[in-house]
């Protein structure tokens, strides 16, 4: 197989020189056939970091016939992992169930056994404090830990989202001060996940992956040993290239889902359904892509990667007062609606305070129960500090904790009185049909009923 990089910048084309530690990567590559079923055969790859992104990574790295060490800090999560209570797609499950069967996937919480891999990718979470800064710890200490225990000839992959110039602050220095040379002594590149939990449309096979390397031979290993997890690779010019594209595209995310709420807003003040402006925009072939309303953003991206890029632009320097608004919209959407709700109430007469309210679904999105940063945290926390006896029902959450109270998912919504139902998240298969009796409902996505006509003024 023989790649070759382009320096977008220079316009130079890179031939790989490799230096005598890392030719064993190059001559790897040099035999590697380009349809080759299992390509990784005789690779070890460790995964540090085994949550939403690097499970499927370890999943796709075994199917390629890596052996793999699936490392986390965390026990509870590798208990999870071997009785299967995960959230995976259906043929990831099925995938995970057949590593029961062979000796090629270790989990372990011993960072010791890094040395024994060819190759490490780290994915461990890159969330925001309360104050909405770049929370870096887990970050640190994992880059830290692979650093200290890095061999001559190993690939090191970052692939946890975060500001340009990561991975040459957290690997690429420390490994040098170790006396440890990208491209000489060791391989380093960048390549952000693309995972979109629960979407069988989007699985890691079928979806591009960036691959941004410190230098040529560092992304030829790296795009060779991705190549397997990803529907094609796509090399740029460096790390900072890839690090930057990552926040880029998520970014675009939260600009326009912010949009489609204010836009959602203006449709119904206009008796308007925005679903239906929606859609009809969408039919145009060129220049448009659709975001729909919701009630704010949830997730391991939107709410939190695009700080990563506003925290590192300086007093003085470059400003991003679109992004910055559109972030604060976000934030602000779980009160806007608990605001939407109290009227809705007060209109019929009924305070919030004491009124039993549901929230239908709390996970930040449907078919998962990941509740990281999901808005419904934020919104039952305002409505319970409104005196509302605030519920929530959600098939995938049994339990959560909002603030310091726990709270049981209600098992039977359909069979309580409620004052007024918010439809927050509605997974797969969900039964609706019961809303149609309830008095109030409130939904925030736009598509259970129509907007109310409003009076256009």
């Amino acid at each position: 197989m023989t790649i070759t990089q382009h320096n977008a910048s220079s316009g130079v084309t890179w031939a790989p020189v490799a230096g005598p530690r890392v030719t064993r990567w190059t001559d790897r590559l040099d035999a590697a056939g380009e349809h080759t079923p299992t390509p990784l055969q005789g690779l070890t790859v460790a995964v540090v970091g085994l949550g939403y992104v690097g499970l499927p990574t370890a999943l796709g790295l075994l199917d390629a016939g890596a052996t793999v060490l699936g490392i986390d800090i965390s026990e509870q999560r590798l208990a999870d992992i071997r009785t299967g209570s995960v959230d995976l797609l259906p043929a990831q499950h099925a995938a995970l169930a057949c590593t029961q069967n062979t000796g090629d996937f270790l989990l372990t919480t011993d960072v010791d056994t890094l040395p024994r891999a060819d190759a490490v990718i780290v994915c461990v979470p890159t969330p925001i404090t309360e104050d909405h800064r770049p929370d870096l710890r887990a970050l640190r200490a994992a880059c830290a830990t692979v650093v200290e225990r890095a061999v001559p000839g190993q690939l090191i992959v970052l692939t946890s989202t975060s500001h340009v110039g990561t991975t040459r602050d957290l690997l690429l220095a420390p490994l040098a001060a170790r006396g440890l040379t990208a491209e000489q002594d060791v391989l380093v590149a960048f390549a952000p996940e693309r995972i979109d939990p629960g979407n069988e449309r989007h699985t890691p096979e079928t979806t591009p992956r960036i691959v941004g390397g410190a230098g040529p031979v560092s992304s030829r290993a790296a795009a060779f040993v991705l190549r397997a997890t990803a529907s094609r690779i796509h090399q740029v010019s460096g790390p900072e290239t890839a690090e930057m594209a990552k926040l880029w595209e998520n970014i675009f995310r939260a600009v326009n889902i912010a949009l489609a709420n204010e836009l959602s807003e203006a449709c119904a003040h206009l008796g308007l359904a925005p679903v239906e402006v929606i859609d009809a925009a969408a039919t145009k072939p060129y220049g448009f892509m659709p975001f729909y309303p919701g009630p704010g953003a949830g997730g391991h991206c939107i709410p939190c990667d695009p700080y990563y890029l506003l925290h590192q632009l300086p007093p003085g320097g470059p400003s991003a007062p679109v992004l910055s608004t559109a972030m604060t919209a976000l934030r602000e959407r779980p009160a806007q609606i608990a605001a939407q709700a109290a009227e809705r109430l007060r209109a019929d007469g009924r305070p919030l305070d004491g009124a039993r309210v549901l929230v239908l679904g709390a996970a930040y999105k449907p078919g998962v129960s990941d509740m990281r940063e999901s808005p419904a945290l934020r919104l039952l926390a305002l409505l319970a500090e409104q005196g509302a006896d605030a519920r929530y029902s959600d098939c995938h959450v049994p339990r959560l904790t909002v603030e310091g109270r726990e709270l049981r998912s209600v098992t039977d919504p359909h069979e309580e009185p409620w004052d007024l139902v918010i439809v927050h998240t509605v997974h797969p298969g969900t039964d609706l049909g019961w809303l149609d009796a309830v008095p109030r409902v409130l939904d925030t996505r736009h598509r259970i009923r129509p907007a109310t006509p409003a009076a256009v003024r």
